[in-house]
């Protein structure tokens, strides 16, 4: 078996994956949803026959979509959940009630479309997963999928889906290469999933110049525009290593009051939790049958790893998955709300196309000690980058090839101190899965 799944995996990754492309540009060539729309009405276009919430977003789309799935399977509904990328195996990207795909459904799609994809010239890696999740989705008669974009908005291959509602989480500089080098473009791209008369529910956003962006695209759709931030109302009342517990109230309405607890940690994941809440609210006026006891036990049970994670009390290692600047500065905020004076020994690896000097000016700060290295993909960044971006902000570096070698230094340098792995969702999930197998070694 294992041997058809890695011929399976080998078979899509030999088509165009620009996610593993060093210094990627935007044309209208590479992305484009001619590809992916020709596939689907080839299989019957699977996508359109349940409902979709459709998540767009910087940060935070892949927790919002985990909140949001947890309350509908709470509920009693049968969820389709598309999230990108993987972790450790390329079937966690594709879940039914949060279980991944089977190798030998994922083994049988591939299958199934070899006879088909060469009809579809250039179509990609992407594209490919991105039509199995819909036609299982559709085989394992879903109730509803929640579907997170994989790249930007409007030209990714998830844009061919008519939702009954969108989402738009927290939006930042990322990629700007590829969706625009100001904010307001970064917004336009997200805002292309918003759809005609199917309402958009908008996170709280860093930059404010986004809203008037969204706001003016729901109106051409006449799409009903939802501002979280002026909808509800959230108090964190504390916060342990163990979760947080917030009040949310809507605005104008104090009967729609109560307390929520999650295990993930961080201010922002308050954010998130809000985000899905509202969210949860509009699919409730669209007759999904949810009740206050299912969004209490869905947000309480919701589990997302990479996110402030706690994979280590003795030392304590901690692994997150910021990428850009505004991250690491949630990041930073959290360390410290969280660790209190604790030293901080620092693991940093990041891809080459990511904003290094915009996250070392929140994470260096924090770290007592610190140390570069990098992760497997085509994309790392270098460690002489990395050393030099610590070294302009007088900051000594260690740097070591393989992330092996970095936990064993990080051992080494003071075993009181915390350890923080981030950079890169490549970093941390390599980071984990190491640790993982020591400690089943042990």
């Amino acid at each position: 078996m294992k041997k058809n799944y890695d011929a399976a995996l080998d078979y899509l990754y030999s088509f165009v994956d620009y996610s593993l492309t060093r210094q990627l540009r935007y044309s209208e060539e590479k992305f484009n949803l001619d590809r992916i729309r020709k596939l689907m009405e080839t299989l019957g276009n699977p996508q359109s026959k349940y409902p979709v919430v459709h998540i767009a977003g910087t940060k935070g789309k892949g927790s919002t979509a985990v909140f949001i799935a947890s309350v509908l399977q709470t509920a009693g509904y049968k969820v389709g959940l598309y999230t990108s990328p993987h972790l450790h195996d390329y079937a966690e990207r594709i879940q039914v009630n949060r279980l991944p795909i089977s190798h030998e459904e994922l083994i049988s799609n591939v299958d199934y479309l070899k006879d088909i994809l060469p009809d579809v010239p250039e179509i990609t890696t992407f594209e490919i997963t991105t039509a199995i999740a819909f036609r299982y989705f559709f085989a394992e008669k879903i109730d509803i999928a929640v579907v997170e974009v994989g790249l930007g908005g409007k030209l990714d291959a998830t844009n061919i889906v008519d939702p009954v509602i969108s989402v738009i989480t927290s939006l930042s500089y990322d990629h700007m290469n590829i969706l625009g080098d100001t904010i307001e473009k970064i917004a336009a791209e997200k805002g292309g999933i918003i759809k005609d008369n199917r309402p958009v529910v908008v996170a709280p956003q860093v930059f404010s110049q986004t809203y008037p962006v969204l706001e003016g695209i729901a109106a051409q759709h006449h799409s009903q525009f939802v501002r979280v931030d002026r909808t509800y109302k959230h108090k964190i009342i504390d916060h342990s290593l163990k979760g947080q517990n917030f009040a949310t109230k809507k605005i104008g309405n104090y009967r729609d009051n109560f307390d929520l607890s999650i295990k993930l940690l961080g201010s922002h994941q308050v954010d998130n939790a809000v985000t899905a809440y509202c969210a949860l609210q509009q699919l409730i006026g669209k007759g999904f049958n949810i009740d206050q006891k299912d969004i209490i036990e869905g947000f309480a049970n919701a589990y997302w790893p990479c996110r402030f994670e706690i994979i280590s009390s003795s030392p304590m290692i901690i692994i997150d998955s910021a990428h850009n600047a505004d991250s690491a500065e949630k990041l930073s905020k959290t360390a410290k709300d969280y660790l209190g004076k604790k030293k901080i020994t620092l693991i940093f690896g990041a891809s080459e196309d990511k904003d290094i000097d915009g996250m070392f000016n929140y994470l260096l700060p924090i770290s007592d000690v610190i140390i570069m290295t990098k992760s497997i993909h085509p994309r790392a960044m270098g460690l002489t980058g990395l050393k030099e971006a610590a070294l302009r902000r007088n900051r000594e570096a260690y740097a070591f090839n393989t992330i092996e070698e970095a936990l064993a230094k990080a051992y080494e340098v003071d075993k009181n101190n915390v350890i923080l792995i981030t950079g890169s969702i490549f970093v941390a999930a390599a980071a984990k899965e190491i640790i993982s197998l020591k400690d089943q070694d042990k």
